[in-house]
């Protein structure tokens, strides 16, 4: 039984940094503590099924006196995990991510929107399966605290999205009935550099 595909936030989420401001930060995404994950229907409203990559990379800009950042990340989705491995062969296939041809799946935040001091939103681009889409992330969120083992600043975040994954050209099970609306969760935590 064929299950749907989710968008992955590419490779592993990876945050890659545009140019800096001076007074930018850049933070380093720790791969222990950053996943990917995604809800996505089966069968039409049957059930939903979860997964995670658990693999990502990347980084993040962020200059708060200037209300400014950038956010990269690449997410590995031949690290795709839904406690299934039949199902998990499945989304690797060329049916949903095609793992071979489309080895990364790729975010790029242009600008972070805040609220007063806060960051609320990330606005950019979503590549996957070679196609790139805008879509924006909001952080549910956000924390910066001096690391008590680290003893460096670590900033977290926990953002959304939801996206058609028929846009990106999965739609695999659609004339069957299946919903291609994907919810996409990032949990983040990430050290500056």
């Amino acid at each position: 039984m064929k299950l749907l595909p989710f968008l992955t936030v590419p490779g592993v989420l990876l945050l890659v940094v545009a140019p800096a401001v001076s007074a930018a930060d850049v933070y380093q995404f720790d791969p222990r503590h950053t996943y990917a994950s995604f809800a996505a229907d089966h069968m039409g409203g049957l059930s939903t099924w979860r997964g995670k990559f658990a693999r990502s990379s990347g980084h993040v800009t962020l200059d708060r006196k200037a209300h400014t950042g950038t956010v990269y990340a690449v997410i590995d989705p031949a690290s795709v995990q839904t406690g299934n491995a039949p199902l998990d062969a499945e989304l690797q296939s060329d049916e949903f991510f095609d793992v071979p041809k489309y080895p990364a799946i790729i975010y790029r935040g242009t600008q972070i929107r805040f609220v007063g001091a806060v960051p609320e939103e990330v606005i950019g681009t979503l590549t996957m399966h070679g196609v790139t889409r805008p879509v924006n992330l909001h952080l549910d969120s956000f924390k910066c605290i001096m690391h008590p083992v680290l003893l460096r600043e670590v900033c977290g975040a926990d953002a959304t999205a939801q996206i058609d994954r028929a846009d990106f050209g999965i739609d695999f099970g659609k004339a069957a009935g299946f919903r291609t609306l994907t919810r996409i969760e990032l949990q983040v935590e990430a050290q500056k550099q």
